[in-house]
């Protein structure tokens, strides 16, 4: 166990460094982290992702990590008031890492137990779906060291890198929870843009703090495109980034948004381009040669 005021990088290496008993080759599933600007789409994608990796036969498991959690009424969950994130289970995070709850200063432990919470704490939505919500913990200007932030990012760590399901993070325009013990586990990191400025700003600072940990496999998603000058706006502007498609403008989205449950009745064009999107997905894999950029 090391002291709270250890510096804050220390331990975020401590927290991800990879455990000897880990072999990176003996599972073979998807790992995708879904980011972008806030109200940009990436909640309407990463439902969409984990229903049709499930429909593909596949057990999925869907972990909201953006502190404005809405992954659970994207994927149409009833009762999402009910729902406590994982941040917020205070007798958790001091069970786990041996902490004192609400205190600040003192020790804890790095490296709590976790592999037993998906089963304990999923919220399952049909047979083959499960969703963990993470929830966010506030943090000064140089991140958070605290027993929330530790305990969250070794769950990470472990849907990430052990896990034998497809896994679905809808993140928040950072990608705090990922470090570089995970980095090279991540299949794809997708990020979702729309035509606008501040959209593709966003999504070049998400490239700057994923070189940072060394994730190279990021590919871009149009979203809210409305035709072909909307399209090539994206391409224009974005040439050194991959798509892997570009989902229509669609009221039927907005709607579902609004109603707080899964667009089921999305326009057939916008279901293509989404069914499009999973094929590309389903063939990327971490094993392989990184996307270019």
């Amino acid at each position: 166990m090391v002291p709270s005021a250890s510096p804050w990088m220390a331990a975020w290496f401590e927290c991800f460094k990879f455990h000897s008993d880990y072999d990176p080759l003996e599972e073979n599933t998807l790992k995708i982290a879904v980011s972008g600007k806030g109200g940009v789409g990436k909640t309407t994608l990463s439902a969409f992702l984990v229903k049709w990796f499930a429909e593909q036969g596949k057990n999925v498991l869907a972990v909201d990590a953006d502190p404005d959690a809405n992954l659970a009424n994207g994927l149409g969950i009833r009762n999402t008031g009910e729902i406590v994130p994982i941040a917020k289970m205070k007798e958790l995070v001091a069970e786990r890492t041996e902490s004192v709850p609400g205190s600040f200063g003192g020790f804890f432990r790095m490296n709590p137990k976790v592999d037993d919470l998906p089963e304990k704490l999923a919220i399952r939505s049909g047979d083959r779906i499960r969703l963990m919500v993470m929830g966010g913990v506030k943090k000064g200007g140089m991140g958070c060291v605290c027993p929330e932030s530790i305990l969250l990012k070794n769950l990470v760590q472990h849907l990430i890198l052990r896990r034998d399901d497809v896994v679905i993070m809808d993140m928040e325009a950072g990608i705090e929870h990922l470090g570089r013990g995970t980095s090279q586990s991540v299949d794809c990191l997708l990020v979702v843009v729309e035509p606008g400025r501040r959209s593709l700003e966003t999504a070049a600072k998400i490239k700057e703090l994923a070189a940072d940990i060394g994730l190279s496999r990021i590919a871009l998603v149009g979203n809210k495109v409305r035709g072909e000058k909307d399209r090539q706006f994206l391409l224009d502007n974005m040439a050194e980034y991959r798509f892997l498609g570009f989902i229509p403008y669609d009221e039927q989205i907005i709607e579902a948004d609004l109603k707080g449950e899964f667009a089921e009745n999305m326009t057939a064009e916008t279901r293509k381009a989404l069914e499009e999107i999973g094929n590309n997905v389903s063939g990327m894999s971490a094993a392989g040669p990184p996307s270019s950029l």
